[in-house]
C-alpha cells in the first residue's frame, strides 16, 4: 500500500443528518492506545490481524477482512500485531447516527464485523475518500450518501452467521405474521403464546426488531391501509374506518390527525389524483 493518506472536511452547517468529516488510509503498524473521538468512526481491516479493546465490547480479535465501529467519547485502544495491518478509515457524525444505533446497523457492545465480501467494502470505502478528496458541497453529500452505504452493507454482512441469520428470520416471520392480521383485534398473550414466547420477550424482541412495540406496529400499518384507501378508493371515511378495524369513526380521525397532522377527509384532498 502507498503512504499513508488523510482527508479531514468540516462539515456543512446544513448537513446535520449525516457528515464525514475524515477518511483515510495506511499501513498500520502501531496501536491506538486509550484514545477517545469526538465523533464515529469506522476502520476497515483489508489484511492483517490484531486487536480491539472497547469498555463496551472487551477485548476482541481482529482478524482482516473485517471492520469495527468506534463510538463519540469513548475510550478504545487497538491496534496490529507485529506485521501491521492495512487499514482504511472514516470518521462520521450527525443526527442520522442515532436511527444507526437504535436500527441496530451499528452496536456498541458488538463492533467487529467479520467481512465475507471485501471487494465490496473496499470499493465504498475507496468511493468516499474519492468524493471527500474533491472538497465540495455536492461531494461531501455524495460522501456522506457512500458512508450510509457502507453501514448497511456492514449490516448485511453482519448477518452471515447460521444462527443470527435463523434467530433474525424467525422474528422476521413473527414481524409478518403480526402484518398480515394487522386489521383484527390482536390478543397480545395469544399471539405471544402462539409464537412460543411470553408477552414481554415478545414485545422486547419486535423493538428490537421493527423500533416499536406489537401495538404500535399495528397501529401503524392499520394507519397505512387507511391512507391507501382514502387515495384509492371513494370509502366514506365511516367505512374505511371499520375496514381498517376501527368502528369507532370519530376516534379513527382523531388517532389519524395525530399521526398524520391532518384529517383523514384532507388527506384525501391532498393525496387524490383526478
Amino acid at each position: 500500500m502507498r503512504d499513508a493518506e488523510a482527508l479531514y472536511r468540516s462539515p456543512l452547517g446544513s448537513a446535520g443528518g449525516l457528515a464525514v468529516t475524515g477518511s483515510g488510509r495506511q499501513h498500520a503498524r502501531l496501536a491506538v492506545t486509550e484514545r477517545k473521538l469526538p465523533s464515529f468512526a469506522v476502520v476497515l481491516v483489508e489484511r492483517g490481524q490484531g486487536f480491539l479493546e472497547t469498555a463496551a465490547g472487551g477485548h476482541q480479535r481482529v482478524a482482516g477482512p473485517a471492520l469495527f465501529w468506534l463510538f463519540p467519547n469513548r475510550a478504545h485502544s487497538y491496534g496490529p500485531d507485529e506485521a501491521g495491518w492495512d487499514e482504511r478509515w472514516a470518521l462520521f457524525e450527525g443526527s442520522f447516527t442515532r436511527d444507526f444505533v437504535r436500527l441496530r446497523l451499528i452496536a456498541e457492545r458488538h463492533p467487529v464485523v467479520v467481512l465475507r465480501h471485501l471487494e465490496e467494502m473496499t470499493r465504498l470505502f475507496a468511493q468516499l475518500h474519492a468524493d471527500l478528496s474533491q472538497d465540495t458541497n455536492l461531494a461531501q453529500a455524495a460522501a456522506a450518501s457512500t458512508l450510509h452505504r457502507i453501514v448497511i452493507a456492514a449490516a448485511r454482512q453482519a448477518g452471515g452467521a447460521a444462527g443470527r441469520r435463523d434467530r433474525e428470520a424467525a422474528m422476521g416471520e413473527i414481524v409478518e405474521s403480526l402484518r398480515g392480521r394487522a386489521l383484527q383485534p390482536l390478543d397480545l398473550a395469544g399471539f405471544a403464546a402462539g409464537h412460543g414466547m411470553s408477552p414481554a420477550t415478545l414485545r422486547r424482541k419486535f423493538v428490537a426488531e421493527t423500533g416499536l412495540p406489537p401495538k404500535a406496529f399495528q397501529l401503524r400499518a392499520r394507519m397505512d391501509h387507511a391512507k391507501q384507501l382514502l387515495v384509492t378508493t371513494d370509502e366514506k371515511i365511516e367505512t374505511v374506518a371499520a375496514m381498517v378495524g376501527m368502528d369507532d369513526a370519530f376516534y379513527f380521525s382523531r388517532v389519524f390527525h395525530d399521526r398524520e397532522g391532518c384529517s383523514p377527509r384532507e388527506f384525501r384532498a391532498r393525496h387524490r389524483r383526478g
